[in-house]
């Protein structure tokens, strides 16, 4: 693919102008260069609509001589990167002519307003922020490189059949393969269905017949925001039991994972750029500046400096450390941490590693745990899942069935879904664990919450099943959350007038769309 572009008209002789601003002899396809990378550092990303927002009559660049070879990867990557692109993208052209034209209206706006401005001052501040951005950017919700974990997981290589329902008249048994890779993209699974309609005993059942058909490979995490009462919890002993799940009520009890030995500790790059990720998050989710973000930065660097045994700090060491920093202060960054390591919700040691992923987990968030801490703790918990099991590369899809590691099963997953500061990062889940052998299952009691305006969670999940909930007749919001044509819709519309608590309707496909069933409840089939 050739990359030849011609500026706007206008800008033809601000390519000459500021070039003359350069040391003598520079090449008038250097300013080039430098207007694309600076118009993509100020965070501009064009739209389809901003196409024609420049001309193509002014200075004219072949491939050959804007980027001089040897930088033209390096130039097309940058694309790529801020548009998450491919690198044989038929736009890539486009948008490197766009944001050549921008960036030289915006440098050429700097020396208009400021005549004492010198390029050498140009170059100076933009470099200087280029290497800060390195270590003190916000780090996105991807996973972090980590060559050196230890951890080993149990991997499911057959097909999972899953019994999820009964045939209301024949009462024959309905099943589910969901790792079968011929007929599901990936194995993300939500569920809707309001208090009462049977959806969180159909979870469990899910989650017993794993552990049985998978002899205990496939592990779990069950997420519940509710919080278990000691009633609920002896009621639900049977299933502990049964699946060999350790329920752990938080903050009684701590969770059986440092957060932070997601961070590689021997690769100094990779771990500075884990830091970075285990700050971001404790800033997104507490609201702390940035002051105190990099006051936790430095903590966090220091109590692994501290660890010259190969393990990693605990949140009680990096909270001492802040705490020795801001002295006697007491602020936002202060409370957050004190709480996470005070409340001990996590184990300040942890021998092994892999006894985590490889075991069943039921977490129950006590109501007394303020929302910051609640959700600051949950998503210290997804983060190290999916850094782990990215860094353990992706699944074989074995005689058409994709090869299962874990399960995370969210119940009450509104309560996410209204915090947005969760979207982010529940997004990336959904989109890049699907090929690592990680099912996700969300639980909701009703659909509208998974449409968040710019991202709809349903429409990541493969598999969805529809109990009953409040509002039935909102039927494009049905349709779209079941994957359903217009034709299947209303013949799912007249399935939804006879729906009663303990049916449902879905769209797996190994069953007509939507036919009504009775799906499987935990309390019946033990």
């Amino acid at each position: 693919m050739q990359i030849n572009i011609r500026t706007s008209g206008e800008n033809q002789a601000v390519v000459t102008q500021l070039t003359r601003k350069l040391p003598g002899g520079t090449k008038e396809n250097v300013i080039a260069r430098i207007a694309l990378g600076y118009s993509l550092s100020l965070g501009k990303r064009f739209t389809t609509q901003e196409f024609s927002s420049y001309d193509s009559q002014g200075k004219e660049y072949k491939d050959h001589i804007l980027f001089d070879g040897q930088y033209r990867d390096f130039f097309i990557a940058l694309i790529c990167q801020a548009y998450g692109i491919t690198k044989n993208d038929e736009l890539i052209p486009k948008y490197i002519k766009l944001h050549v034209d921008h960036g030289l209206e915006k440098i050429n706006y700097l020396f208009e307003h400021n005549s004492q401005y010198t390029f050498f001052d140009f170059l100076t501040e933009h470099f200087s922020k280029g290497v800060d951005a390195i270590e003190d950017a916000p780090e996105s919700f991807d996973s972090v490189e980590n060559r050196n974990q230890h951890i080993s997981k149990r991997v499911f290589t057959g097909p999972i059949n899953i019994k999820v329902g009964y045939n209301l008249s024949t009462r024959e048994e309905i099943y589910c393969c969901f790792n079968d890779s011929n007929r599901y993209n990936n194995q993300h699974i939500a569920v809707a269905g309001k208090s009462g309609s049977g959806k969180t005993q159909f979870a469990l059942e899910f989650l017993r017949q794993l552990h049985k058909q998978t002899q205990g490979q496939v592990n779990f995490l069950f997420l519940d925001f509710k919080g278990l009462s000691e009633d609920d919890k002896l009621k639900m002993s049977d299933f502990f039991n049964e699946t060999h799940t350790e329920c752990i009520n938080a903050p009684h009890a701590p969770f059986p994972l440092n957060p932070v030995s997601f961070i590689d500790n021997i690769n100094e790059k990779n771990k500075l750029v884990g830091i970075n990720k285990f700050v971001d998050i404790i800033a997104k989710y507490s609201n702390i500046g940035k002051k105190q973000q990099q006051i936790l930065k430095d903590a966090t660097k220091e109590a692994f400096i501290n660890h010259n045994d190969g393990k990693h700090p605990s949140l009680k060491e990096i909270y001492d450390l802040v705490l020795d920093a801001v002295g006697d202060t007491r602020d936002t960054l202060t409370e957050i941490m004190e709480r996470l390591s005070e409340y001990e919700l996590f184990a300040s040691k942890v021998n092994d590693p892999s006894i985590f992923l490889n075991n069943n987990y039921y977490f129950s968030l006590s109501g007394e745990l303020d929302s910051t801490v609640r959700f600051t703790s949950i998503f210290l918990i997804i983060n190290y899942i999916f850094n782990v099991f990215t860094n353990m590369g992706g699944t074989e899809v074995v005689d058409g069935n994709r090869s299962m590691r874990y399960v995370l099963m969210i119940d009450e997953a509104h309560d996410l879904f209204r915090e947005k500061k969760s979207l982010e990062i529940l997004e990336v889940l959904l989109r890049k664990i699907r090929s690592y052998g990680v099912s996700i299952v969300l639980l909701s009691q009703g659909i509208s919450e998974y449409n968040q305006g710019s991202f709809d969670f349903s429409q990541e999940c493969e598999t969805a099943f529809l109990l009953p909930i409040n509002d039935l007749n909102n039927t494009k919001a049905i349709n779209k959350f079941l994957g359903l044509s217009e034709k299947d819709g209303t013949r799912t519309m007249r399935n939804l007038e006879k729906l009663y608590n303990g049916q449902c309707v879905s769209n797996i496909k190994e069953l007509p769309k939507g036919e009504l069933f009775e799906v499987v409840q935990y309390w019946k089939e033990k």
